[in-house]
């Protein structure tokens, strides 16, 4: 018999010997809270005769108990599960230590069905993660994120803590899975929204204000966006060379990340044409998606630490939270009809360009910058370029 069992047992016996510790307990502790159906059919009808004004209830404390509250606790019981017996309930009785340490008892019920309630809560949120990744849908995901938040909210209140987020002081360590395949739809739509930028660099400003590059699932989709809005931020102009001098630069051709067809291939502007900001709702959908599977997996491990008190693994929990509010936040800011554009776009006007000075810099050096040398990534994709690029003229 587990500790969680007898702490129950003692719960329920100490009721029977006092009834006056529901005044105590009823306004926390619930039948749901109880992890045996029988515990929690007896905790319930305790509640029914109380709320009912059985004698046994409003006489006072230390008095004799009619022995009706046993018989009429079991009968109504048995409305609501079957097997349980009188002699069952006089069990309980003598595995209370003491009658007044009922609120002590309560409360280790009450911790033992937090740690329940928060895994098969984040078991839930993992599960819609999963299906919605296949069908291509949001709305599970953030249906059971909204449940979890509000279950740990509810746990708080009735534990007596406050339902504040608070960082964990170390790194939650979830249990060794498989990595997370991803899907090539996903990584397609990701191509498609680089090459529409790439193509038609006033897209950016309709994507940048909720579209962050974490929200790529592929390493080098991230660093080509990055490099996008660095080139963008700078005033320097965006084409495929660039875009590919940018990424040189932030050393993800040298770090492996990228390779120099690859960025010429995704920024090529005859290969993508379409509106960014459709791809760019499908990349943030999947981002969150793939972001409640990582949050119920690290809310799950939380759980799953019984060194951790209750209060702290609410709190954590509702910390590790913070990263899919976010998501669903930018989610919402992508949604929004085009007529409430303020909020969605930054400061700038749609479709302007940098103020002159900062693109006269910029392009000031990029004159004055030393020519790299023959051997670097740049140089050997430039001459793998097609005729047809080498032969227009500059713009």
């Amino acid at each position: 018999m587990t500790p969680l069992v007898q702490a129950e047992q003692a719960v329920l016996g100490s009721v029977f010997l006092d009834p006056s510790q529901l005044d105590q307990l009823s306004p926390w502790l619930r039948p749901e809270h109880f992890h045996r159906p029988t515990h929690a059919a007896l905790y319930a009808a305790m509640l029914r005769l109380h709320a009912d004004g059985h004698p046994a209830t409003t006489g006072e404390s230390g008095g004799p108990i009619p022995l009706s509250w046993v018989t009429d606790t079991v009968q109504e019981a048995g409305t609501r599960t079957r097997g349980l017996t009188a002699s069952y309930a006089h069990s309980l009785i003598s595995a209370c230590p003491r009658p007044t340490h009922a609120p002590v008892y309560g409360r280790m019920v009450l911790e033992g069905a937090i740690r329940r309630s928060v895994t098969q809560h984040a078991i839930r949120l993992h599960q819609a993660a999963r299906a919605d990744a296949v069908r291509g849908g949001v709305e599970e995901t953030v249906r059971h994120a909204r449940v979890l938040a509000d279950v740990l909210a509810d746990l708080a209140h009735r534990w007596g803590t406050e339902p504040r987020p608070v960082p964990s002081p170390e790194p939650v360590t979830s249990p060794v899975q498989q990595p997370q395949v991803v899907d090539e739809q996903v990584l397609a739509d990701e191509e498609f929204l680089l090459g529409c930028i790439s193509a038609r660099p006033e897209q950016l400003l309709d994507v940048v204000g909720w579209l962050h590059p974490g929200d790529f699932a592929d390493s080098g989709h991230q660093q080509i966006y990055r490099a996008l809005g660095a080139l963008h931020h700078r005033g320097e102009p965006i084409d495929q060379l660039t875009v590919l001098w940018e990424t040189q630069r932030r050393g993800a051709l040298s770090d492996g990340t990228l390779a120099a067809e690859r960025v010429l291939r995704i920024c090529d502007p005859l290969s993508f044409s379409g509106v960014a900001e459709h791809f760019g709702e499908q990349v943030v959908q999947a981002s969150l998606v793939r972001t409640a599977a990582a949050v119920a997996r690290q809310v799950r491990a939380l759980a799953d630490d019984e060194s951790l008190a209750p209060g702290r693994l609410i709190t954590y929990a509702l910390h590790a939270l913070g990263p899919l509010d976010d998501v669903r936040r930018r989610l919402r800011l992508a949604n929004e009809p085009e007529s409430e554009p303020a909020q969605r776009r930054p400061a700038s006007r749609p479709g302007a360009s940098p103020p002159a000075a900062r693109v006269d810099a910029a392009r000031a050096r990029s004159r004055l910058a030393a020519t790299p040398k023959p051997s670097t990534p740049v140089e050997t994709a430039c001459a793998a370029l097609p005729e047809r690029h080498s032969q227009r003229s500059p713009s």
